[in-house]
């Protein structure tokens, strides 16, 4: 980023890229180094509307958010949410419900600083400085606690996040979460995957190689599994330019290079057997 730099912690290698500056930089945000920018132009190299992909996804988030509220949603966990950027969840939410309260989880302290920053005078907005990875220090965090009510419904966002969760802690991480919030909550996922003719491999090593994590692409199948037992939502599990789509726009992204799997899924009350009563 050009100019001023006071969002970047004193302790931060300035020279090292971060998947989250990344990002950042490919929705057009302004808070990426240059470190972050060359990364970008690797990717770009590799697939010429990875731009493309990053709205598409953003996209979809949006929608998600607004379709979350219609359902009665006035409360949202972001985890893994980045830096808050082009079209945050808070702005989404509070927008539709000035009332709305959302917490966004990250444990990169780029993300964490600028997200302060941003948030320190939205008292219905936070974020959380935890490893998704970890849900007890996330549901128990006492930020978390204070903004979200886990006795209503929760909207549970993960986008763009579960491809970096080993394959020996996803399901576990996942299924914690969902066990934690209420009926009538909702899950929305987006996730990396190779079910397409995208080179999401090179992707997944090039930005792996930026961010220091592991990524894990996923098949339609297993991307359905972190659902567990919520419901899906039509159109179910789609690619996310597909899923309630904006309307369309002349070469606007395609549907075959999104690169991703992507759903919402409900909770559904536990139905117990009524009991018979002899006579």
């Amino acid at each position: 980023m050009a100019g001023e730099r006071n969002w970047i912690p004193d302790d931060v290698d300035i020279n090292r890229p971060s998947v989250a500056r990344v990002y950042d930089y490919a929705l057009g945000g302004a808070h990426n180094l240059a470190c972050d920018r060359a990364v970008f132009q690797q990717l770009l190299a590799i697939h010429p509307r990875v731009r493309e992909m990053a709205w598409t996804n953003r996209a979809f988030l949006r929608r998600a958010v607004l379709y979350m509220m219609d359902q009665g949603i006035r409360q949202f966990l972001d985890l893994g949410s980045g830096i808050p950027t082009v079209g945050n969840v808070h702005e989404i939410a509070q927008r539709a419900d000035p009332e709305a309260r959302v917490v966004y989880v990250d444990r990169e302290d780029i993300a964490v600083a600028h997200s302060r920053l941003l948030l320190e005078r939205n008292p219905l907005a936070t974020i959380v400085e935890a490893d998704i990875t970890r849900p007890d220090h996330v549901l128990r965090h006492p930020d978390a606690q204070r903004l979200l009510d886990f006795a209503q419904p929760v909207g549970l966002l993960a986008m763009t996040v579960g491809h970096y969760v080993p394959d020996d802690q996803v399901r576990e991480v996942f299924r914690t979460y969902r066990d934690a919030v209420a009926p009538g909550s909702m899950l929305g996922i987006t996730h990396l995957t190779n079910d397409f003719a995208v080179p999401t491999d090179e992707m997944i090593a090039t930005a792996s190689r930026a961010g220091g994590d592991g990524m894990y692409s996923r098949t339609k199948a297993e991307v359905a599994a972190l659902f567990g037992d919520f419901e899906l939502c039509p159109p179910g599990i789609v690619q996310p330019s597909g899923w309630h789509p904006d309307p369309v726009v002349p070469g606007g992204p395609r549907s075959e290079d999104d690169g991703f799997w992507s759903g919402v899924g409900v909770k559904r009350p536990v139905m117990t057997p009524e009991r018979t009563v002899p006579d």
